[in-house]
């Protein structure tokens, strides 16, 4: 399976972490490009980004002192399996303040395979290998509904994570 790679700063303040799974429809060539994504809007719009970003730009969340990785999924094993061993290696090298799972799917596998409960939106109150974890609100254009854990829409969901951090909603 071909895996985009990871794209994180030297000390990142938030990796972001959704899955790569061996049944998408087309190899990806860029983080969270598909059609009708919203993980680039969400991410300015919340203030983690200060500038609109494409998905051609995602190698830019590093000079912002963040990061972008999946979880993988083997679809060869039965049932399907994931390397949670590695994403837990690598969060410990990168040692960022905040993983933050971008769809409740991912934060589930890996909340399982630690031995957590499942999580909802928001602090997880567990961590990663240090790094404390924050659930996000999926972003593909099927995660389109009128509630998110009681919240009408998912870019509250984000702008919580940028006020953890301390960056700000642009103007």
């Amino acid at each position: 399976m071909e895996v985009l790679p990871d794209l994180v700063a030297a000390q990142p303040v938030v990796v972001l972490c959704g899955m790569a799974a061996a049944q998408s429809s087309r190899p990806r060539e860029h983080y969270y490009e598909t059609p009708g994504n919203s993980f680039w809007e969400l991410l300015h719009r919340s203030g983690l980004s200060p500038v609109p970003l494409r998905p051609y730009d995602d190698a830019r969340v590093v000079d912002l002192g963040l990061g972008l990785t999946d979880l993988v999924r083997h679809d060869e094993t039965d049932p399907p399996t994931y390397d949670l061993e590695e994403l837990v290696a690598k969060v410990g090298r990168w040692r960022p303040e905040w993983l933050a799972f971008t769809s409740k799917t991912v934060a589930h596998v890996v909340a399982r395979g630690l031995g957590h409960r499942r999580p909802g939106l928001g602090p997880a109150g567990w961590d990663v290998a240090g790094a404390e974890v924050f659930v996000l609100p999926g972003t593909s254009g099927a995660n389109r509904r009128n509630d998110y854990d009681g919240r009408v829409d998912r870019l509250s969901w984000w702008q919580d994570l940028a006020h953890l951090v301390g960056r700000e909603t642009p103007g």
